[in-house]
């Protein structure tokens, strides 16, 4: 694949990036509560334009499928169905999580993504990492409470490497949990960018099929849980 669009809404992050073959040539991200629906296509339209490509020069459409946000995985994932849909470009699907573990390419040891779910329940997963790029799955990605993941990690022999921008949030319990194993990336260096997700998609099979596509969530929306509640509670009623 030679020239690919990446697109990430995951969290609070919105990413894009376009790479022709092995060189990312353009990227755009921002990390503010603002909404994705008003920003990701013109954010698009505009790094399309800076790097000199046209819709119709692409090979392939990239996203991040999830878990994360719900709201922000079905903007990201929407926008690149359609976009492959309607280019008849192939359409590559990137685990959040293993994209966010990507951040600790360089690190020896246990790379831990974390994104918050909350009521002390994370998305997660744990990926080998010998500090030269070649980061393998070790425990699949999951959506768990904070304590059980802790007890799992504490099965296997660090470091650990917490990466992203929530695993502050549960600092505390995982140094309880682990203590000088634990190891938090600078901020800075917290998430990964946009431009991995192009390099992990040119390595990837497109999904078999675009329009029956979904992402992953790993549990069901809040509003679901809500509505499912509120239909077994009205049922209840009735006897």
């Amino acid at each position: 694949m030679a020239k690919i669009l990446a697109m990430d809404t995951s969290s609070y992050k919105l990413g894009v990036a376009v790479s022709d073959g092995d060189t990312v040539i353009g990227e755009y991200m921002t990390q503010l509560k603002k909404n994705h629906a008003l920003r990701l296509m013109p954010a698009v339209e505009a790094l399309l334009q800076e790097v000199g490509i046209k819709p119709t020069d692409l090979d392939a459409i990239a996203v991040a499928k999830g878990p994360g946000s719900y709201t922000g995985v079905r903007m990201a994932t929407t926008a690149a169905k359609t976009l492959a849909w309607t280019l008849g470009l192939p359409l590559v699907a990137v685990s959040t999580i293993e994209l966010m573990a990507q951040a600790g390419a360089y690190f020896h040891g246990y790379v831990v993504p974390i994104i918050d779910a909350r009521r002390q329940t994370v998305f997660t997963g744990a990926y080998r990492s010998g500090g030269a790029r070649d980061i393998m799955m070790e425990l699949p990605d999951r959506h768990s409470s904070l304590t059980d993941w802790l007890s799992d990690l504490q099965t296997l022999d660090g470091p650990f490497l917490f990466v992203g921008e929530d695993a502050r949030l549960h600092r505390e319990a995982i140094v309880a949990a682990l203590g000088e194993q634990a190891v938090f990336a600078p901020r800075m260096l917290a998430d990964a960018r946009p431009g991995e997700l192009c390099a992990l998609a040119s390595k990837r099979e497109p999904v078999q099929h675009v329009h029956a596509f979904e992402p992953t969530y790993l549990r069901q929306a809040e509003a679901e849980v809500n509505w499912q509640r509120a239909q077994k509670d009205r049922h209840e009623g009735l006897y």
